[in-house]
């Protein structure tokens, strides 16, 4: 047989857009899109009048492990991702320890080897400790990137100081994924929410100038390191503006 699967007379996007056709596999690899006859593969799916989308790939994902399994862990946050189509997971570093070096990455991906349903890599946090390794950490197999924490983390997750996160631009290459909250501002408005007890409280808490606030700074810093960000869950439609003013170093 020619190939181990078919996936058969589906709507599959491509790069060309929408097109209906086969999809065959040899060897776990998309081989060749067309009009295949059955008989040449192992095993075959109907697709018709289905939607074949490619994996996504879930860059942002908080599975709590080590140290937090009580609300999720490796193993069955990735098996809940491929059920919803996530073929690749980057994973946060604010778990307990926090991944601030290459023993916590190693440890990380021990835990993920043979329970991990999908591929997977993992971010490296950024804090004072390490800003001037970033450089080569960021560089280490299984490593995703970087992580900054501009608004409140745990541990020593937290780089609200400009300095701090001068340093830490300057330290390597690759595109820095960022957490931008003003953590000052942060911290003034605790009060409205400290006793009530009420969700809706939160975006009142981290309103759109705690966003705006650490936005405005960061590109600045990045701009004088010459390094690209990445702001990830843009809380506020008043930062696209922002970004876009300043898309050769910012994305969002």
């Amino acid at each position: 047989m020619s190939f181990e699967l078919l996936v058969k007379g589906g709507s599959v996007y491509t790069p060309s857009g929408l097109v209906e056709t086969d999809i065959a596999v040899r060897d776990g690899r998309i081989v060749g899109f067309g009009d295949f006859a059955a008989e040449s593969a192992g095993q075959v799916v109907e697709a018709k009048g289905l939607t074949v989308l490619p994996g996504v790939i879930d860059s942002q994902v908080h599975f709590r492990e080590p140290g937090l399994e009580h609300k999720e862990d490796l193993e069955s946050g990735s098996r809940a991702a491929v059920m919803g189509g996530v073929t690749a997971f980057f994973e946060m570093p604010n778990t307990n320890p926090n991944t601030l070096d290459g023993d916590d990455l190693d440890g990380k991906l021990a835990r993920a080897r043979g329970r991990a349903w999908c591929d997977h890599a993992f971010f490296i946090g950024a804090a004072e400790e390490n800003a001037d390794d970033l450089d080569e950490l960021e560089l280490l197999p299984g490593c995703s990137g970087v992580k900054v924490f501009m608004g409140s983390s745990t541990g020593s997750l937290l780089v609200d100081d400009p300095c701090l996160l001068e340093r830490v631009l300057r330290h390597g290459r690759r595109r820095v994924a960022i957490h931008s909250e003003d953590e000052s501002r942060l911290r003034a408005r605790f009060d409205l929410v400290r006793d009530c007890g009420d969700p809706a409280q939160h975006p009142e808490w981290r309103d759109v100038e705690t966003a705006i606030i650490s936005t405005k700074r960061l590109l600045k810093l990045a701009r004088a390191a010459r390094r690209r960000v990445h702001v990830l869950h843009i809380s506020t439609a008043g930062e696209l503006p922002l970004l876009a003013q300043n898309r050769d170093i910012a994305t969002g």
